[in-house]
């Protein structure tokens, strides 16, 4: 059956720039920003800049490069929502409704984890799409995170992770670091005027990786919880990066209903690194090794080959033999590409 598509007038338009805006001054984490950023919004209504984006997506659209004219936050964006969304005055992830279809998403998309695998050389490689809360997928990161203990190198794939819970970031870095303690990051919440700490936990389930070496392969489309996890090991000096710099997005936040079909992400927090006191917002995380994203797989497994084989010295004896043989053998398929 065809649904009537729903046309959004110049009333409607005003209502949701009013509502947003109620919204910006209460929960934005910057609040004299976000008094320039509602002056914006209410120039472009009376400028008639609305008028003509009737569609959802239109105006969606429209408001989100608006919303990001002063301080260029690419957290703070505005969703057409097809279907309605719940009637709920504060985060939409208070709002069960919201928080139980947020959930099956999460577990069909595997918790973010879309492959985790042993490649030839005894490579480790993680897929990592989203960082779930733990709560959720924190057995799906443990039972592979303990599939990958016995690699030699790891790999993670960033460069298509949205980012994600803090709490799943500090679980899988838990597995990576040798310290059974350590400050990952801070986020101060403009709401509570507090600030929460992140650190590795002092147990976890199965086998830690340890200090063997750790890949990340990021892309411009690195963004927020992922960035975490990368700007965490780089300024640890725990992983090396190839690829892209990332996004630059630093500044968490939830969702807001302001409109039965519109959703405004509204960042309430920013992050703060222990070792630099400040963060990858607008700048991004910089890689060590900068080649174009479709490129940073082969160059780190490539990189990754040739440490094995360094490791492994010129005359390896038994199962050192055979893994060097499957070392080099991939590493002539990578040189072929």
């Amino acid at each position: 059956m065809d649904t009537k598509p729903v046309v959004i007038d110049t009333t409607a338009q005003a209502e949701i720039v009013r509502i947003l805006s109620e919204k910006l001054k209460a929960y934005y984490v910057f609040p004299e920003i976000a008094e320039q950023i509602c002056l914006r919004l209410q120039k472009h209504l009376q400028a008639g800049d609305y008028t003509a984006n009737t569609d959802g997506e239109q105006l969606a659209s429209a408001l989100t490069a608006h919303l990001q004219e002063v301080n260029q936050d690419k957290h703070l964006r505005v969703r057409w929502v097809p279907e309605p969304l719940p009637d709920h005055a504060g985060p939409l992830s208070h709002d069960q409704a919201w928080l139980d279809n947020w959930r099956q998403l999460a577990e069909l998309d595997n918790y973010g984890l879309h492959k985790v695998e042993r490649l030839p050389g005894n490579v480790g490689f993680l897929d990592i799409r989203e960082f779930y809360n733990p709560s959720w997928g924190g057995d799906t990161a443990v039972a592979a995170l303990n599939f990958l203990a016995n690699t030699n190198i790891l790999m993670v794939d960033l460069r298509q992770c949205r980012g994600g819970d803090p709490d799943m970031v500090a679980l899988i870095s838990s597995y990576i670091f040798v310290e059974e303690r350590l400050h990952l990051n801070s986020l101060y919440w403009r709401e509570q005027d507090v600030t929460e700490q992140y650190w590795t936990l002092p147990y976890v389930p199965g086998k830690r990786f340890g200090d063997k070496p750790v890949y990340l392969l990021t892309s411009r489309d690195t963004f927020s919880g992922g960035e975490e996890f990368a700007y965490n090991l780089k300024t640890r000096q725990r992983a090396i990066l190839v690829g892209e710099t990332t996004g630059g997005g630093a500044n968490p936040g939830s969702p807001y209903r302001i409109h039965a079909h519109f959703e405004g992400f509204i960042p309430n927090g920013r992050a703060i690194n222990p070792l630099t006191g400040t963060n990858w917002e607008s700048c991004g995380v910089a890689p060590d090794v900068s080649v174009p994203q479709d490129q940073a797989f082969r160059v780190a497994y490539t990189m990754a080959l040739e440490s094995i084989l360094a490791g492994l010295g010129e005359s390896p004896a038994g199962p050192f033999r055979t893994l060097a043989e499957e070392a080099q053998t991939a590493l002539k398929a990578q040189e072929a590409y």
